[in-house]
């Protein structure tokens, strides 16, 4: 097998553009004044989502790559406490801290240490390619509420 070519397509779905919108693009233009709008029979707000694909991302990354790290409990500490956010800048902030980590994330995705299939030393039989593969995977999953939540609100 090439790992080059699984790097690649590692990077390609955590960027989104193939089977859903890049992921930038979902977020720009986004109707920041609907963010704690919740929409009948529609569990979280697009701030809820933001703020879980943040958190999950950023503890996902720490996991993988910081052997002190401790995971905050679960599902307590993973979803924010208010459904919307403070401020314009409070969810520019959380979006500039999600599109960042994901850089990180694609980073450790085409570096070629430490080896995809490589046990992460800390964990309990994970491997690095697991833990990229469950950022993707989550984050396209809770993308998807985004845009449907941002369609729906612009509608």
């Amino acid at each position: 097998m090439n790992e080059s070519i699984l790097r690649e397509q590692l990077v390609s779905q955590l960027e989104g553009g193939q089977a859903y919108l890049p992921v930038r693009e979902i977020f720009e233009g986004f109707p920041v004044e609907c963010a704690g709008v919740r929409i009948d029979s529609i569990r979280h707000t697009p701030w809820e989502l933001l703020e879980h694909l943040r958190i999950a991302q950023w503890d996902i990354l720490q996991f993988t790559i910081d052997p002190a790290h401790v995971t905050p409990p679960w599902p307590d500490e993973h979803w924010p406490k208010k459904s919307a956010p403070e401020s314009v800048d409070a969810w520019q902030a959380s979006v500039d801290a999600f599109l960042s980590e994901l850089e990180d994330v694609k980073k450790l995705a085409r570096s070629l240490e430490p080896p995809l299939f490589e046990k992460i030393p800390h964990g309990s039989g994970q491997t690095y390619l697991r833990e990229i593969l469950l950022v993707a995977d989550h984050n396209s999953h809770h993308l998807g509420q985004l845009l449907m939540l941002r369609r729906a609100l612009e509608a």
